[in-house]
């Protein structure tokens, strides 16, 4: 049983338990490459016109694996913490899928309403039943999984550099390298340091969070506001850069409502689509890195 895991959108923070899981329940696991030009075209080539980036460069990773497994897995995320929602792209991102792909294999799409333990226990189990395995293999694949989860933090936290950037946005624009053009690496060059917001206590992002009228309901809204509000109000940063999907609604009310938080905060906002060039968004990040080496001196 060949299983197809396609390396887009929430892959980079929940590969760990993903890949483990399926291993444990005797699959073998074809991932998709990393994302590159080509997995970029595919994308374009079956997605919709309107459909954002990530959920492009997505399409594109399906379609690069589809041929050779027999299932791919195309989880439905309806909620990831408790009470709050997420993007609907997530919600119905099977149905996208199925209906701009040919010819795909059988689909795994249970959906998640959590990522607790309880909540996983139930997804997990619903898979392990799919796949026609036994309840102790699924169990023991589930613990095994979850505790190597729990060890597992995507996050960067860079130490004795000269300047510290705060890299804010969702975490498959964040972790991608094609999608933000290794920008990581870049910065480190330039002898600056990343900060991530995994780096910062959820109370801490809670108690930013909690000062607006009115609480946003997205997840991803809430955590990159909370997090740069915090490391941009305490000064534990010296400047922010927000990578940002073309045409991100939710995007672009967060980012707003981070310049007005911090008033006159050093603030980038990298707009990523298909179109982006790697030259521009090194002079740009040439041009604020440069602005804060002057604010700093």
């Amino acid at each position: 049983m060949k299983i197809g895991i396609p390396k887009g959108l929430l892959y980079c923070k929940y590969y760990p338990f993903v890949n483990n899981f399926f291993s444990e329940l005797g699959a073998e696991i074809i991932t998709s490459e990393d994302t590159n030009r080509e997995i970029l075209d595919l994308g374009v080539k079956f997605s919709v016109d309107d459909a954002c980036l990530p959920v492009k460069i997505f399409h594109g990773h399906v379609a690069s694996i589809k041929d050779k497994c027999d299932f791919i897995f195309i989880p439905r995320f309806m909620e990831v913490d408790k009470g709050q929602s997420i993007c609907p792209k997530f919600c119905g991102l099977p149905e996208m899928v199925k209906n701009s792909i040919p010819e795909l294999p059988q689909i795994i799409t249970e959906p998640i309403y959590g990522l607790n333990d309880k909540k996983l226990w139930e997804f997990s189990r619903k898979i392990g039943k799919r796949l026609k395995k036994d309840r102790k293999s699924i169990e023991k694949a589930f613990i095994d999984s979850l505790a190597i989860q729990k060890k597992f933090n995507v996050g960067k936290y860079d130490k004795n550099y000269k300047l510290k950037i705060a890299l804010v946005g969702h975490p498959y624009n964040i972790y991608d390298n094609f999608t933000n053009m290794d920008i990581i690496k870049k910065l480190n060059k330039m002898n600056i340091g990343v900060v991530t917001e995994e780096y910062v206590e959820k109370e801490s992002i809670d108690e930013e969070v909690n000062k607006l009228f009115k609480r946003p309901f997205w997840t991803f809204a809430r955590n990159s506001y909370g997090f740069a509000a915090h490391v941009g109000e305490h000064k534990k940063v010296d400047g922010i850069i927000y990578i940002s999907s073309f045409a991100c609604g939710i995007d672009s009310v967060v980012i707003e409502l981070i310049k007005d938080k911090l008033n006159n905060f050093p603030i980038l906002v990298l707009k990523v689509d298909e179109q982006t060039g790697e030259a521009g968004v090194e002079t740009r990040i040439e041009a604020f890195t440069d602005m804060l080496e002057r604010r700093c001196s």
